[in-house]
């Protein structure tokens, strides 16, 4: 009887569908546009920004690397000669090194001094905590032109500069900081770092005030002092921040530019020629703009490796219980 049942039941759905058949997938879409016409009125003009002026100059720049793109003249497809250039391009590779070690001078020195500035604010009480916050993000909201001429002004390679005047003190000689090609980079490192570690800084300090209370009682409970309270318990509960932090200095550091090109414009003896400054010369200097986008696009995977190595040991799980 339960299965002559069934078998109507599945007679009767069968019968139905043949009636009323399913709706066509226009219907279903007009069906679903005047549902969620709100939410289309403001989501189609954001796309339609997104595909103009990111997709399209995506594809567009990927496109001009396979040509011969002049500012003036007629375009002219040249298949991998850009690519060709890049790899027997001295300075271009020259560059990518100068990037490379100018990151290895900023990143590390700006998570190091932002964490302890941070730690620095979180231990004190919330009026000088203001305070200190303050004076620590003044120079990131402080045009990089007056810093950089106030910088300029230190670090002058004469007995005119600061740093030389200071330096004169303790009997050293005179230094020529921006004008040697040993030393050029690590002043524009220091000047980066002086920039941005106040950034880094609200980071950190953001991350310090999301750990329980609960967690430093327990360790002093423990007889945890404060070193090891740090390394075992503050460090590993803010690897979040850490890789958060260490993703986006590393593309600042990449992206390295107004430095190089109000101070140095790439000298002396191309010590201080970034990438993204080499790219600037030939797209907007030698109008070579699809050289220019091959380079970008090698600065692209540079940043892609690098933030995927760093996702790989920094990207972990916290758990504050």
């Amino acid at each position: 009887m339960e299965e002559k049942n069934t078998i109507d039941q599945d007679r009767a759905v069968a019968i139905k569908r043949e009636v009323s058949p399913e709706p066509r997938f226009r219907d279903r879409a007009i069906k679903h546009v005047k549902k969620h016409s709100l939410v289309y009125l403001f989501l189609v003009p954001i796309l339609g920004h997104f595909a103009i002026f990111y997709v399209g100059p995506i594809i567009f720049s990927f496109v001009i690397t396979f040509m011969d793109y002049p500012i003036v003249g007629t375009p002219e497809f040249i298949a991998f000669d850009n690519w060709k250039r890049f790899f027997n391009d001295a300075n271009a590779w020259k560059s990518i090194g100068n990037t490379v070690m100018f990151s290895l001078l900023y990143i590390v020195p700006t998570m190091a001094l932002g964490l302890l500035f941070a730690t620095l604010i979180h231990s004190l009480k919330r009026r000088w905590a203001t305070v200190f916050k303050g004076v620590f993000f003044l120079p990131v909201v402080t045009s990089f032109v007056v810093i950089s001429g106030i910088w300029a002004w230190m670090f002058r390679g004469n007995s005119e500069g600061f740093v030389n005047q200071f330096l004169a003190l303790f009997g050293v000689p005179e230094q020529l900081f921006l004008s040697s090609s040993s030393q050029a980079l690590m002043v524009l490192a220091g000047l980066s770092i002086y920039k941005v570690v106040g950034n880094t800084m609200i980071y950190y300090y953001a991350g310090l005030q999301g750990i329980p209370d609960d967690v430093y009682e327990a360790a002093k409970i423990d007889g945890s002092g404060r070193l090891k309270t740090f390394f075992k318990i503050t460090m590993p509960l803010l690897m979040p921040i850490h890789l958060y932090v260490a993703i986006t200095t590393t593309i600042g550091s990449f992206q390295i530019f107004d430095s190089a090109f109000l101070l140095t414009s790439g000298g002396p003896n191309y010590a201080t020629n970034t990438i993204v400054y080499y790219m600037y010369q030939q797209g907007f200097t030698a109008y070579d703009f699809g050289y220019a986008s091959v380079l970008a696009y090698v600065l692209f995977f540079f940043i892609f490796v690098v933030s995927m190595i760093q996702k790989r040991y920094l990207g972990k799980q916290v758990d504050y219980n």
